[in-house]
């Protein structure tokens, strides 16, 4: 069973200013080399996977590279380069802008420039940023700007602050710590609480959450007696999901157990994860489908265009 109109929420933009500005500072994402990115070849894997639209966002490290006034700058270029991407194709592509957190100031400045100029999708936000997680009381100003728009907010995972396994660079195992964490962070410190009008998606699944989140909303309470496990599970299943590197037979049932119906999402995690590897993991969701006709529409379609409105009238 397949879809002709995918929309994918995790596919990865590399603009060239800020190939050259994270080639320039020897970096790279987590230890994983920088692919090769186009639209071109962006559409080309599009159209080999059943894919309508991307959803396109930078993935780890960032636009942040070590100071305020550079992040500032860069997470505009890379704003603006996606959003002509965008105006030149919109039925293709959509946006979700860059923020350079955690410089709060500069992150609600382009939060506002992003969403109300640019018209972006929504945002997407690092796991963690410089060490600091995103319940952080400091990131308070930026969650009330997002929530006054009702914005979606992409939150993908970066090398977290914890040593690495030798030889294992941060995508292949640690970046689904760095989502758990900051999942619990966020609904432990009371964001999405304080904030109804959010939509946050999880990449990968959300990490380990669907395993964990009994285990948090059954003894986090013990430690914070001002939370409750109902109101805590509830938080947690308020998160979006999406499939990228994830749609395994082992992933899967633990996912769609524990997500609210319509908040699991395909995601691709194109070009990061090389064409073979996303038709792996769409290859499993397909077959995993069949048998629940109405399953793969909302993974694949129904559920993203509740958040992005624009997307359903193409």
């Amino acid at each position: 069973m397949t879809s002709p109109a995918r929309i994918d929420v995790h596919q990865h933009a590399l603009p060239p200013a800020y190939r050259r500005a994270l080639e320039n500072r020897g970096l790279d994402s987590g230890g994983w080399p920088l692919p090769a990115w186009d639209a071109s070849g962006a559409l080309a894997m599009m159209d080999s996977q059943a894919i309508a639209t991307g959803v396109l966002s930078v993935s780890a490290p960032g636009v942040h590279l070590g100071d305020d006034t550079g992040a500032r700058t860069l997470a505009r270029t890379v704003n603006e380069a996606v959003a002509e991407l965008v105006k030149d194709r919109p039925d293709r592509f959509g946006q979700f802008a860059s923020l350079p957190l955690p410089d709060v100031d500069g992150a609600v400045a382009e939060a506002v420039h992003a969403l109300d100029v640019l018209h972006a999708d929504g945002v997407v936000l690092m796991a963690s940023a410089q060490g600091r997680y995103l319940g952080d009381p400091a990131f308070e100003p930026l969650w009330e700007v997002l929530d006054e728009r009702a914005a979606v907010v992409f939150v993908h995972p970066t090398q977290p602050p914890v040593p690495l396994l030798p030889g294992l660079p941060a995508p292949v195992l640690d970046f689904t710590f760095d989502t758990t964490r900051t999942a619990v962070h966020l609904a432990v410190n009371g964001v999405l609480r304080r904030h109804p009008r959010l939509r946050v998606i999880l990449a990968h699944a959300g990490g380990y959450l669907p395993y964990v989140a009994h285990r948090v909303a059954v003894t986090a309470p013990h430690v914070r007696p001002d939370l409750t496990p109902d109101a805590l599970l509830a938080d947690l299943r308020r998160f979006h999901f999406d499939t990228a590197l994830s749609a395994s037979p082992t992933a899967l049932p633990a996912l769609l157990a524990f997500a609210a119906p319509g908040h699991v999402h395909f995601g691709s995690d194109w070009p990061f994860a090389p064409t073979e590897a996303g038709a792996y993991f769409t290859g499993h969701l397909d077959a995993y489908a069949d048998g629940q006709p109405d399953l793969l529409p909302s993974v694949n379609r129904t559920g993203a265009e509740a958040l992005f409105p624009r997307l359903a009238a193409l």
